[in-house]
């Protein structure tokens, strides 16, 4: 008898989701993937409806395609050497910050990147640019 009740709890155990899978945690590399490379049409793909920007002190709400087109504009004045992710703050599984370092030739910046899971989907409602 307890070794039908071991092979049931096993089954029970390994039977169920990861719960890195649920978090959608690997879909952050998306994003990583999208600033490392300078392509604001990849980054947008992630951005929710409305998005809060900061580029370097200006601050604005914007729409998700007028959030591209400056996003775009400090990608072509700030091209990518390099972006990696240097903090991750993932307590709640539904909304998540990311800290990191994005190195371009005017120097380095601290992107700041607060995301939320909406259906299963990542989605940046706020993102960061501050020269270092």
């Amino acid at each position: 008898m307890p070794l039908i009740l071991s092979l049931i709890i096993s089954f029970i155990f390994f039977s169920q989701p990861n719960f890195e899978e649920l978090r959608g945690e690997e879909s952050i590399d998306f994003v990583v993937s999208a600033i490392d490379g300078g392509s604001s049409g990849e980054l947008a793909k992630y951005f929710d409806n409305s998005i809060s920007l900061n580029i370097n002190g200006q601050q604005g709400d914007y729409s998700k395609n007028q959030a591209e087109l400056v996003i775009k504009d400090f990608f072509k004045k700030n091209p990518s050497m390099g972006f990696k992710v240097v903090f991750r703050s993932e307590t709640n599984p539904i909304l998540s910050s990311f800290i990191g370092d994005y190195q371009s030739q005017e120097g380095l910046f601290k992107v700041f990147i607060k995301v939320s899971q909406q259906a299963g989907n990542l989605r940046i409602y706020s993102l960061e640019f501050v020269k270092a």
